[in-house]
């Protein structure tokens, strides 16, 4: 089985750890985990890790984030991967901070980066792990805010919940969305 992992997030040492590259940083920690490395190739940094007898190709697009589907969309019809075994992974602004939410489909809500991949794929029917980075900005300061770095105070719990979006990336390709989303959705 080959399933397709998508981080989103924005090229560019300006935007590495910020909010809204929660899912570069997850692939990145899950490739080193893995002893692997990112390379450059068509619209995305690419790699792939194995795990129970699965293939995982992992990318993080390059388009940036409000371009994100046409990466998302090359990589699925490159390597045949049906939407069903495709998983983004997203900052969330409508979840507390540290919240992990596994959905097998849903809206974009407001993200641009989904509503671009919704455009591109013309549907909805792909799952995404949603990362909570709450919603701690004053109205109108919601770019600045996702696209700054993560709170002192939040600093230390990242590595946890990193772990926690693999361990849910790894179940996801193992036993598919319901069964994860029963274990780790809280």
């Amino acid at each position: 089985m080959n399933y397709l992992i998508v981080g989103l997030g924005n090229i560019g040492p300006e935007y590495a750890d910020t909010r809204h590259n929660i899912g570069f940083m997850i692939l990145d920690e899950l490739a080193k985990q893995e002893g692997e490395k990112f390379y450059m190739q068509r619209l995305a940094y690419y790699t792939e890790v194995k795990h129970k007898a699965r293939t995982l190709y992992l990318i993080k697009p390059t388009t940036y984030m409000n371009n994100s589907g046409k990466a998302l969309s090359y990589w699925m019809k490159m390597l045949k991967i049906p939407a069903e075994n495709v998983l983004v992974l997203v900052d969330d602004i409508a979840l507390p901070f540290g919240t992990l939410r596994l959905k097998p489909k849903g809206s974009a809500a407001g993200h641009n980066g989904l509503k671009h991949i919704e455009a591109t794929l013309g549907h909805n029917e792909y799952a995404r792990l949603r990362f909570g980075v709450s919603s701690d900005f004053p109205k109108g300061r919601q770019v600045d805010y996702v696209l700054n770095g993560f709170d002192k105070e939040e600093l230390p719990e990242l590595p946890a919940l990193i772990d926690r979006s693999i361990e849910m990336v790894k179940s996801f390709v193992t036993v598919g969305s319901e069964l994860t989303m029963t274990r780790y959705n809280k």
